[in-house]
């Protein structure tokens, strides 16, 4: 009876050490993950949607996981810089990108890149997307979409549309939005949102594509009417505010959105990813998160990896062709 035992024993012990040498040679040399604090590089300046969209994210995912999680903005240079850092970090999943469409945006946009946004890093999940808008001051005449189209169709290359600089997700958008309404509008790029909005309040450009979130409040105060958004639904809120697809004719389907997301270095382990991914869909199904979101503007969407490829990729190619077909110069 004693030697059964000691025999069983000694089969269990031979068969753990089996086991344990079967391991992948990077799971059995890597402890617990994280083992330490998560660091998110965001490609923008400290409070902008984008940072305060990582902000309240990494507060859940730093209760959820134990482990702090430290935003590190690193505005400029169309998010090169940023991406370049994350792309060659240790690929332990202790490092992270605040992904954007402004990545996408890049791919077409830089003759060069010190990465490949599609090969040099591991999509780990959506976070959400934030509405672009389209504005005019409050006292114009123009009431709804159609009258903007109508007055541009009226009198063609006399409408002037205020954007964020060349080659940012509004301007492209706004050079998006002419194209599939057939429209011949000037398209005007300015410093940053608060250059656009005086320009627009003062009567010196006729509208303008915004990310909605940062002039809410000016719309809901009544200094700025949102004539439509370019999302696929009426923004929560505003629930007077159609959708340009509404407008129907050419621009009926159109749909333009921000986004975000959270991808790590390319040779991160898929298992660190999963996990990873599966923390981030815990903490955007959390009530308090989602509220902090919705209040910025952010619609939580979560997905998986694949489905962040995929809209990688696809808008890649869509921002590819908009920069060509505007003739936007590549940098």
């Amino acid at each position: 009876m004693w030697h059964d035992e000691a025999v069983n024993r000694r089969h269990l012990i031979l068969t753990a050490a089996a086991a344990a040498a079967a391991l992948p040679s990077w799971l059995a040399a890597q402890p617990a993950f994280p083992a330490k604090a998560i660091r998110i590089v965001v490609p923008f300046g400290a409070g902008g949607i984008a940072d305060l969209t990582a902000r309240a994210v990494g507060q859940q995912l730093a209760e959820q996981l134990g482990q702090p999680v430290v935003i590190d903005n690193k505005p400029g240079a169309g998010g090169v810089g940023a991406g370049e850092q994350v792309a060659r970090a240790e690929a332990d999943g202790h490092t992270l990108l605040l992904m954007s469409n402004g990545t996408a945006v890049s791919a077409g946009l830089f003759r060069k890149l010190p990465f490949d946004a599609q090969k040099d890093f591991a999509p780990v999940g959506l976070i959400g997307t934030f509405d672009l808008a389209i504005l005019v001051p409050e006292g114009s005449k123009l009431r709804s979409l159609a009258d903007l189209l109508a007055q541009v169709r009226a009198q063609p290359g006399k409408l002037n549309i205020a954007t964020v600089a060349v080659g940012s997700t509004q301007n492209l958008a706004a050079e998006l939005f002419k194209t599939t309404a057939g429209i011949d509008a000037q398209v005007v790029p300015f410093n940053g949102t608060p250059a656009v909005v005086t320009a627009l309040r003062s009567g010196e450009v006729d509208a303008a594509v915004e990310i909605l979130g940062p002039v809410k409040t000016q719309v809901t105060a009544k200094a700025l009417r949102a004539l439509a958004v370019l999302g696929d639904k009426r923004p929560p809120g505003l629930p007077d505010v159609p959708t340009a697809g509404e407008t129907g004719g050419s621009l009926a389907g159109f749909q333009v959105a921000s986004w975000n997301a959270l991808a790590a270095p390319a040779a991160t382990p898929r298992e660190v990813v999963a996990r990873l991914n599966r923390e981030l869909q815990a903490a955007l199904a959390n009530a308090q998160l989602k509220r902090k979101l919705a209040d910025l503007n952010v619609e939580a969407r979560p997905g998986t990896p694949e489905q962040l490829a995929g809209l990688l990729a696809s808008e890649i190619q869509r921002w590819g062709d908009v920069i060509a077909r505007a003739k936007v110069p590549r940098q």
